[in-house]
């Protein structure tokens, strides 16, 4: 017989995941520079092994070797690499191909995306709002009356948005802005949310399969802004039935959390994870005293499931 203390009995009474979301997106998942601990690029401090005196010498500087590949920034490449031409009723506009390649190691995770002109100057004029100073060096490519359908055009654009992607890039406040991350994920993410939304989990996870690995990259500096594309990755599989894929997905994001526990995520994802633990007969018992701790030091009248929460993002 189930007992009472188990997430899935009918008699539980544990401490069911609030939090005090409101409705606007993302506005707590990141700021614009959050301050994450270790440098910049370094994703998990504590992934492996720490030192201590029982090792040798050789096993002391191999592991320091792999502590300095793990602090190691990352850093991206961009490419335009190609372009076509799209026609639509009332429309015709260019759509250029978008590469990003992570160096230092083969990337078998590289992204591709497209985007129009018009998606490269709102970047444009989203940032001069914020880093005026900062870009003012550097040349937008000019929208002309004419001739932007030619051939010779067209690979004119392309070098010179792959140059100006390169350069914003090499600003470290701009690489980090909300505006050049969303340039790169937001219309995928969106879609993704969309769907989850419509309840088509398996689209939803087809676009964030290929866009997270992407927002990773971008996000190195801040881990804690890929927790809502995680925890919809879990809630997607969640639903089709697929209960270890959801706990390796909540697995992610409550690494990326870094025991936030006033993150509005933080309860919402403890109680699915404790649920999906119990029903892998993986071990839930320190999943519950987190959940139970994080409410005893800040109660709240209200709360969100994980699922609910979710489908807040990405409204607008």
């Amino acid at each position: 017989m189930a007992s009472p203390k188990h997430p899935e009995s009918p008699g539980w009474t544990g401490p069911i995941a609030k939090c005090t979301a409101g409705t606007k997106q993302e506005a707590s998942a990141a700021g614009r520079d959050l301050p994450c601990p270790g440098p910049e690029g370094h994703l998990d401090a504590h992934g492996g092994p720490s030192p201590n005196s029982s090792m040798t010498t050789g096993e002391l500087q191999e592991y320091w070797r792999k502590e300095k590949r793990c602090w190691r920034r990352v850093k991206l490449l961009f490419e335009v690499a190609s372009a076509r031409i799209e026609e639509r009723k009332v429309s015709k506009f260019v759509m250029y191909q978008i590469v990003v390649i992570q160096t230092g190691s083969f990337d078998s995770n590289k992204a591709v995306l497209e985007r129009r002109y018009s998606d490269f100057e709102m970047l444009q004029k989203s940032l001069l709002k914020t880093f005026r100073e900062e870009i003012e060096d550097i040349v937008f490519p000019k929208k002309h009356l004419m001739g932007n359908f030619t051939e010779e055009m067209i690979s004119e654009r392309k070098l010179a948005f792959q140059e100006y992607l390169s350069l914003l890039y090499a600003i470290r406040c701009v690489r980090r802005s909300r505006e050049f991350i969303d340039f790169f994920t937001r219309p995928e993410l969106r879609e993704a949310f969309g769907c989850l939304r419509g309840g088509q989990y398996g689209r939803a996870l087809d676009i964030l399969v290929r866009v997270v690995p992407l927002q990773e990259k971008l996000t190195a500096h801040c881990p804690v802004m890929l927790v809502p594309a995680l925890c919809a990755m879990l809630v997607c599989h969640r639903d089709l039935e697929r209960p270890a894929e959801a706990f390796a997905a909540g697995e992610r994001a409550l690494q990326c959390l870094q025991a936030r526990e006033g993150h509005r995520y933080y309860a919402p994802l403890l109680d699915a994870m404790l649920r999906l633990a119990y029903a892998l007969g993986k071990d839930f018992v320190s999943l519950q005293e987190k959940l139970q701790e994080s409410q005893l030091r800040k109660p709240s009248p209200w709360g969100f499931t994980l699922k609910e929460l979710t489908v807040r993002e990405y409204l607008y």
